[in-house]
């Protein structure tokens, strides 16, 4: 399967709880609908967290497979990937690990396309080995310089599907700037594999349109924000990606 993304991918839910927003998927059938629906208004790749029969955030195989599997049938042309976070298994490396080696037990309908490998967390590097021995492609998470120049040192040797420059935590105002830095960042260390802008929170709107002055893919969804670019709460996913594109397609301001 194609795992590029011409322009955007959606985040159906992250962390959030119906608390954060009453239209958060958090069952798989969930999931398959606002998956299907964000691709039917226009998003290229899905990117979800499942979770575990007590409804928190879960590795483990079988709330996996179970996910991906819906989630693709109901968008068969798709690609679907995964968050590996180690909050998940609250901050234990070796679970993280141990969970995610299992993947290459599941069905190849069930296994994710490619999962997100943040390298501000220990144990990263191994955790690459686990994903490209079930057949996982690997996003690279980097949320700041420090990251970037942990992934310049390791070469190419995890065969990054793509980097995932990722600003959070920043205000509006300085989003475009710190991005910026991490991008000037990646050039001057010559990493030259493909890259997504994005931000969270009050950095989603300013990065997604930022990421279309740039020519880079860019994602959206209920993980990233619940309001559009005018402040005002949205039904779901599928009118973000719509919003989205619609920022894309404006082009710099």
């Amino acid at each position: 399967m194609n795992t590029g993304i011409e322009r955007l991918k959606v985040c159906l839910n992250g962390g959030r709880s119906r608390e954060d927003h009453p239209a958060v998927p958090l069952t798989p059938a969930e999931l398959a609908a606002s998956a299907a629906a964000a691709v039917n208004a226009g998003a290229e790749a899905v990117h979800l967290h499942p979770r575990g029969a007590d409804g928190g955030e879960s590795l483990r195989a079988a709330d996996i497979g179970a996910a991906v599997a819906v989630v693709r049938q109901a968008c068969p042309d798709t690609p679907v990937g995964v968050s590996t976070g180690l909050w998940i298994t609250g901050g234990d490396p070796a679970a993280r690990q141990s969970a995610v080696a299992a993947w290459a037990g599941l069905r190849a309908t069930a296994r994710p396309d490619f999962a997100s490998v943040n390298l501000s967390e220990p144990g990263w590097e191994e955790l690459c080995g686990a994903l490209a021995s079930a057949g996982i492609a690997a996003e690279a998470g980097i949320w700041s310089v420090a990251d970037a120049d942990q992934l310049a040192a390791a070469g190419r040797a995890a065969g990054w599907l793509r980097i995932l420059v990722e600003i959070i935590n920043v205000p509006a105002g300085t989003a475009v700037a710190a991005a910026d830095e991490v991008l000037h960042r990646l050039d001057q260390v010559n990493v030259t594999i493909p890259r997504l802008l994005h931000g969270e929170g009050p950095a989603c709107w300013p990065l997604v349109a930022h990421a279309g002055t740039l020519g880079l893919p860019t994602r959206v969804g209920l993980e990233d924000t619940t309001a559009g670019p005018d402040g005002l709460a949205v039904s779901g996913n599928a009118e973000l990606v719509q919003l989205a594109l619609q920022v894309l397609s404006a082009g710099p301001a």
